[in-house]
C-alpha cells in the first residue's frame, strides 16, 4: 500500500514540474514578436490551420491566470502546433479583449503558429487583407488577388456557400445620371447555418456621427443588443455552434464569431463629402449610404465553397480577372444572385435549409 501512495506522489511531482516548465517558456516566448497567421492577412488559405486565435470555445487553448504584470496567458491545447506551452501576451497589448480602449490593439493567442507567440493586432477588418469585402464592392479573395464584383443596387448575391452554411449580401447603390451601371455598396451581410440565421446590417443615415451606433443585429428575426460595457459581447448557442457577438469599437465595429464556420470583423463606413466628389457618386443630400466593411475568416475546409468570394479559397481555383488594370472585374451576377437577403437558393449554391424553414424573412431595411 505504501508503495502505491508512494509511486503516485511521485507522478505528481514530475506533472508539477513539467507544468512549470511549459509556464516558463511561454513566458519566454512571449515577446509579441512571433507571425501569427490567423488574422486573415496571411497565406489567407481558409483550411482551418490558424483557427481560434482568442475566442474562448472557439480557440485551441485555455485559458491561464493573468500575470500580475496583467498580460494574460493561453496553455495550448494537445495536437496543436504548439501543444503544452504557455503562450504570454506582450506589454504593448496585455489583453485579449481590451474593454476600456476598444481601438488599441489586442492580444492573439495562435497555438497553431511556427514561433509559439502572441501577437499585437487591431481587431478591425483590413480591407486590403485576405478575404476581405470593403468599398463599392471591392474584395481580396482567398488566393489573395483583388477584384470588384459590382451585382446590382436592391441585388442580393451569395458571398460564400458552404454544404454547413451560406452567407448573402444585400446591395445598395446608386446610378447617376449619364452611367450606364449602378454604384453599389453591401449594406447588409445574412450568415444561415443550420436553422438560423444572424443578420448584420448598416442603418440608413442622413448625416453621419461616429459616436452613434449605426448597426442592426438579429439573430433568427429578432433584434439584439450588444452591451457596450462590461465583456461587450452577445452570446448564443446554436445548436451545436456557439454565436459571438463582440463589440470592437464604442459603436460600429463587431467581431462575430460562429465557432466552426467563420469570423468576420464588421464595421459601418459612410461615403464622405470628398469621396462623393471624387467618384462623382451624386448622393442624395439626405443620405450618406452607410454600408458595411467587411474581412472574413474561415474555420473549416473550404474545398468546396462557391459564392462570389467563396470560389476564390478552392484549392487550384485560378481567378479569370484581368490583371494589372485598375479595377478588375468579376463577373457571376447570374451564377450567385438570390431572391432574397435570405434565399439559399442560386444556380451555384450548396447550402440548403433543413425542411420545413423558411427561406426569406424580409429584409432589415429597405432602400
Amino acid at each position: 500500500m505504501g508503495g502505491r501512495k508512494w509511486s503516485l506522489l511521485v507522478a505528481i511531482f514530475i506533472l508539477l514540474i513539467a507544468m512549470d516548465a511549459a509556464i516558463a517558456q511561454g513566458q519566454g516566448n512571449g515577446n509579441g514578436n512571433g507571425n501569427g497567421n490567423g488574422n486573415g492577412n496571411g497565406n489567407g488559405n481558409g483550411n482551418g490551420k490558424g483557427k481560434g486565435d482568442d475566442n474562448g470555445k472557439a480557440s485551441n487553448y485555455d485559458h491561464l491566470s493573468t500575470l500580475p504584470s496583467g498580460q494574460e496567458r493561453g496553455f495550448c491545447r494537445a495536437n496543436t502546433t504548439c501543444e503544452f506551452k504557455t503562450i504570454v501576451c506582450p506589454p504593448e497589448c496585455a489583453e485579449r479583449k481590451p474593454k476600456k480602449n476598444k481601438k488599441q490593439k489586442a492580444c492573439f493567442i495562435n497555438c497553431s503558429s511556427s514561433t509559439c507567440e502572441a501577437t499585437c493586432k487591431v481587431r478591425k477588418a483590413k480591407c486590403d487583407g485576405y478575404g476581405s469585402l470593403c468599398y463599392d464592392p471591392r474584395f481580396v479573395g482567398g488566393d489573395g488577388v483583388m477584384f470588384y464584383f459590382h451585382g446590382a443596387k436592391g441585388g442580393n448575391f451569395a458571398i460564400v456557400s458552404d454544404v454547413e452554411f451560406q452567407i448573402n449580401a444585400h446591395f445598395i447603390g446608386t446610378r447617376p445620371q449619364g452611367r450606364t451601371r449602378d454604384y453599389t455598396w453591401v449594406q447588409a451581410l445574412s450568415v444561415m447555418f443550420d436553422t438560423h440565421t444572424l443578420v448584420i446590417a448598416a442603418n440608413r443615415v442622413s448625416h453621419w456621427d461616429e459616436s452613434v451606433d449605426s448597426l442592426t443585429i438579429k439573430w433568427n428575426g429578432e433584434l439584439i443588443n450588444v452591451p457596450t460595457d462590461g465583456e461587450a459581447e452577445w452570446r448564443a448557442n446554436g445548436d451545436e455552434r456557439e454565436v459571438v457577438v463582440e463589440r470592437t469599437d464604442e459603436a460600429n465595429s463587431v467581431r462575430v464569431t460562429i465557432s466552426g464556420l467563420v469570423e468576420m470583423d464588421i464595421s459601418v463606413k459612410p461615403i464622405g463629402e470628398h469621396e462623393n466628389k471624387v467618384h462623382n457618386y451624386q448622393l442624395p443630400s439626405d443620405d450618406v449610404f452607410a454600408h458595411l466593411e467587411t474581412q472574413f475568416r474561415f474555420k473549416k475546409s473550404t474545398d468546396n465553397f462557391e459564392g462570389v468570394l467563396g470560389q476564390t479559397y478552392r484549392p487550384g481555383y485560378v481567378s479569370p480577372v484581368k490583371r494589372g488594370v485598375p479595377m478588375p472585374m468579376m463577373g457571376g451576377e447570374d451564377k450567385y444572385h438570390t431572391l432574397s437577403l435570405f434565399s439559399t437558393s442560386c444556380d451555384l449554391c450548396k447550402f440548403q435549409r433543413p425542411s420545413g424553414v423558411a427561406s426569406t424573412e424580409g429584409l432589415v431595411a429597405q432602400y
